[in-house]
């Protein structure tokens, strides 16, 4: 874990309210694996809001390393009015990432909107071990669809949008079952509410399904417990434990949805 101050390569707005931006900092790109996330301080030293922020680690690019986040409130809206050369304070990576198994060689991503921010990093790192990778995507529609350009290379795609604007009309979770079986392991990302449905699809009963949790956390690293979920495990918290969990081990009756509170 690293405590540093990375420059802004780039700061894009690349979807309506989404960001793409690139940080300058080695030591991360150089350790860092799908599925992890690092904290980010979004204002200056002692201003409000005064919690870090848990950004999912989106790609990286030689020392460069890149995030995808939506501006919805003060701390995200503050990073989004970052310009190239700001130094940003930074603490990461952090937390437990995805796990591919070694009898794996189909692997399908689901993503749920901003969820694709956790996933095109795990499907560049197993596209280039030789895997076979899909990915579901659903947005709401043509405005909120993350760019074809930006998709690594190898990547079978298949995209579906609320308003049916582009790709398939619909919602996301209708299309999974007729994609679940030809998957050796599942990896997902969303809202909380997709996964309660998806946690209650008979098709993904007994599976290897590892859901990465978008959850608001104090600390990042374990120390303040104000991440916690029950598990059939026991309490587990989201920063130190996950933020990768397998589907069927959350009770997802007493899982937050983070997206309604604004930060």
């Amino acid at each position: 874990m690293n405590q540093l101050l990375a420059p802004v390569m780039s700061n894009m707005e690349v979807m309506a309210g989404v960001y793409l931006m690139w940080l300058r900092m080695p030591s991360v790109a150089a350790s860092a694996r799908p599925g992890q996330f690092i904290m980010i301080r979004c204002c200056e030293e002692g201003c409000d809001p005064l919690l870090r922020r848990p950004l999912s680690v989106h790609r990286r690019r030689g020392p460069d390393v890149a995030f995808l986040y939506a501006a919805i409130g003060r701390g995200s809206e503050w990073l989004s009015r970052r310009r190239e050369g700001e130094l940003i304070d930074v603490l990461g990576p952090l937390g437990n990432g995805f796990s591919i198994t070694k009898k794996a060689k189909k692997l399908l991503l689901i993503a749920g909107g901003i969820g694709i921010a956790s996933l095109i990093f795990l499907a560049e790192e197993a596209i280039e071990a030789g895997h076979k990778v899909a990915m579901l995507y659903g947005a709401r529609g043509r405005d909120q669809v993350y760019p074809g350009s930006e998709l690594p290379r190898g990547l079978d795609l298949a995209l579906t949008t609320e308003d049916g604007s582009m790709g398939q009309s619909g919602l996301l979770t209708e299309v999974v079952p007729s994609w679940a079986d030809d998957a050796d392991q599942l990896f997902i990302c969303g809202p909380t509410a997709m996964y309660r449905v998806l946690s209650d699809m008979k098709e993904l009963k007994g599976r290897s399904v590892q859901a990465s949790l978008e959850q608001v956390m104090g600390c990042g690293y374990g120390v303040c417990y104000g991440c916690t979920i029950s598990t059939r495990n026991g309490t587990r918290r989201v920063c130190h434990d996950g933020p990768v969990f397998e589907l069927e081990d959350i009770y997802w009756d007493s899982v937050p949805d983070p997206r309604r509170e604004r930060i």
